[in-house]
């Protein structure tokens, strides 16, 4: 059923906004033959982060390998400044990843958090879900895990995410002792947040990851949503899978991905359920008017329908997921509530 402008707005209407809220966007949920494996990213990153995930899947593959080693294509990117290697650093120049995986048929999951010189926190998170009685291992705690389990500490903080944090530092105050950069030589571009990997396979079974290196320039030991189960994640056999990415404190405010996968449990599409999502965080923080922040969901259906929304955009700039089936690569384009 497509989601149409007018149906939308007269939907978010219920919040009690006081700005327009746009927009419509081309979101279209659609049922798809399973396998399929989808991510928070679109075209720019999407093709290469699914097509190892895909091709585990394909091949009639192990579930979880296939969003393994999906996630693992940007967490070794150190191009990326979001996640994993290349993530941008604490407020003292740190890197520190969070993660989370969990597996439908049995509810199991893990997650690591403020983990430090490991590239790959979603795959430390897999080993605390499978090799131990745990849930949740932070910090110390948990590089001590992975270097057990034979993980190298390696330093996370390239070049480039180097020198983003250092003109943040030299730019926070002019009554600090950090002087401004002398030129514009340093690059401030934050790229694109969190990623999500859902999947369900042939068997309708469903899983899924999200890793991140957090809030840039963060206080050291912050955790956000990610490695919180039902917030930055949450899977479910019987109904499908959740993902967010974001404001990572507003996600947990909301139990963000436990509440979009019982809103598809009670009847909404995937796209509908994001919407929801999105609605109540705007209206527990009382409204348009009070909103500087942004946060986007992904849903994945265990019918294999897929759904996106976030809270705002730019115009003709709407909110994307990327995913891979039998018919091939393709990009989503999902739903926002205000535009900017």
């Amino acid at each position: 059923m497509m989601t149409n402008r007018r149906t939308f707005i007269k939907k978010i209407s219920a919040i009690g906004a006081t700005a327009p809220l746009v927009t419509n966007l081309k979101g279209e949920t659609s049922k798809k033959d399973t396998p399929i494996i989808l991510c928070s990213r679109g075209e720019d990153w999407g093709e290469q982060v699914l097509k190892p995930g895909w091709e585990i899947l394909s091949n009639n593959g192990k579930l979880l390998d296939a969003v393994e080693k999906s996630a693992n294509v940007t967490e070794l990117d150190p191009e990326d400044t979001s996640v994993g290697f290349g993530g941008l650093p604490n407020e003292h120049g740190i890197v520190q990843l969070d993660a989370s995986i969990m597996y439908g048929p049995n509810h199991n999951c893990g997650s690591v958090a403020c983990l430090e010189g490991i590239k790959t926190p979603s795959s430390v998170a897999r080993l605390v879900m499978e090799r131990t009685d745990h849930i949740h291992i932070v910090g110390k705690g948990a590089q001590n895990f992975a270097i057990a389990h034979g993980f190298k500490i390696e330093n996370l903080l390239t070049e480039k995410a180097r020198k983003i944090w250092l003109r943040w530092k030299e730019n926070i105050s002019d009554k600090d002792d950090w002087f401004p950069p002398k030129d514009n030589s340093y690059n401030n571009e934050r790229s694109t947040g969190t990623i999500n990997v859902l999947a369900v396979d042939s068997n309708s079974d469903v899983a899924g990851i999200t890793t991140t290196s957090g809030l840039a320039y963060k206080i050291p030991g912050r955790i956000g949503d990610s490695p919180i189960i039902g917030a930055g994640l949450y899977v479910d056999n019987e109904v499908g899978a959740a993902g967010a990415t974001g404001r990572g404190e507003e996600i947990l405010r909301t139990c963000g991905s436990f509440f979009v996968v019982e809103q598809m449990r009670n009847g909404k599409t995937p796209q509908e359920a994001c919407e929801a999502l999105c609605k109540k965080i705007v209206d527990i923080n009382g409204g348009t008017k009070n909103i500087d922040f942004n946060d986007k969901i992904v849903a994945l259906g265990k019918d294999g329908s897929v759904g996106c929304a976030s809270i705002k955009e730019k115009k003709g700039n709407e909110p994307k997921l990327s995913y891979w089936s039998k018919n091939g690569f393709k990009v989503y384009r999902g739903t926002y509530l205000i535009e900017e």
